[in-house]
């Protein structure tokens, strides 16, 4: 890929990371990260508080910086990217917050059209309509007036993937989109981004501490351990006598 300035570009990994340090607030939490994502492909991250999972999706948006290797995101190069070219790499990155984050004095439709608004939108009926179609993707079409405390949590989090869906981004984070869910919630959740994943081959990662979603949604893992990322292709990789398991799982 090119530097910052080349977003369209088609490439086959949607996310690179190649011998990256993965900073937080405080330093160097993750050494020499690779980490690949394919156009279409869906994988976890696990790993126990503070191993770094987080701290990669916030530096795929741009949020935390990065020390050595080099990282591609949604077509962009996010070591040359310009701070003015930031937002347009956001619009290509769907975030689904485990804390919902939605602004608790609007409806569920105007939580929607600002966000449309911030990234570029004009026509209100182009935008109306938008918001009518990402909630009917989500199952939320009778939910549009409701503010967020009429909402169930599964209901906000559906909502929180819906505005993840608006700019119908190539990548979609979802950092611990089922912690605060209860069992039958966090199932419906995952079988509408299993849904998404497939009939819109959007690329998903997912920050996860809920290992039995890995095995009834089988997909790569990677794993945050002791300060480097390791990937576990399969199941059966994941030791289950580790340390990691024990203190996560």
């Amino acid at each position: 890929m090119k530097a910052g300035n080349s977003p369209e570009n088609s490439e086959r990994h949607l996310v690179a990371i190649k011998d990256a340090n993965i900073c937080n607030g405080s330093g160097v939490v993750l050494k020499n990260v690779n980490l690949t994502l394919n156009n279409g492909e869906f994988i976890y991250l696990v790993g126990k508080v503070g191993s770094g999972k987080s701290s990669i999706i916030r530096t795929l948006i741009c949020e935390f910086p990065f020390k050595g290797g080099s990282i591609e995101s949604a077509g962009w190069n996010l070591g040359r990217i310009r701070k003015r070219e930031i937002p347009m790499l956001r619009r290509k990155t769907g975030v689904v917050f485990q804390d919902f984050q939605l602004l608790m004095d609007m409806t569920v439709r105007e939580n929607l059209m600002f966000v449309l608004g911030a990234t570029g939108w004009k026509e209100k009926s182009l935008m109306e309509q938008r918001v009518k179609e990402v909630l009917s993707m989500v199952g939320l079409e009778d939910k549009i007036g409701k503010m967020p405390h009429q909402l169930s949590g599964g209901e906000k989090q559906r909502v929180v993937i819906a505005r993840a869906l608006l700019n119908n981004p190539p990548l979609i984070l979802a950092d611990e989109p089922t912690g605060n869910l209860d069992p039958e919630t966090t199932d419906e959740i995952m079988q509408l981004l299993m849904k998404i994943h497939r009939e819109q081959n959007q690329g998903i990662i997912m920050v996860t501490h809920n290992m039995d979603l890995t095995y009834k949604y089988p997909a790569k893992v990677y794993v945050c351990e002791n300060g480097e990322l390791k990937l576990k292709e399969k199941l059966e990789e994941l030791d289950t006598d580790s340390s990691i398991l024990e203190e996560i799982f």
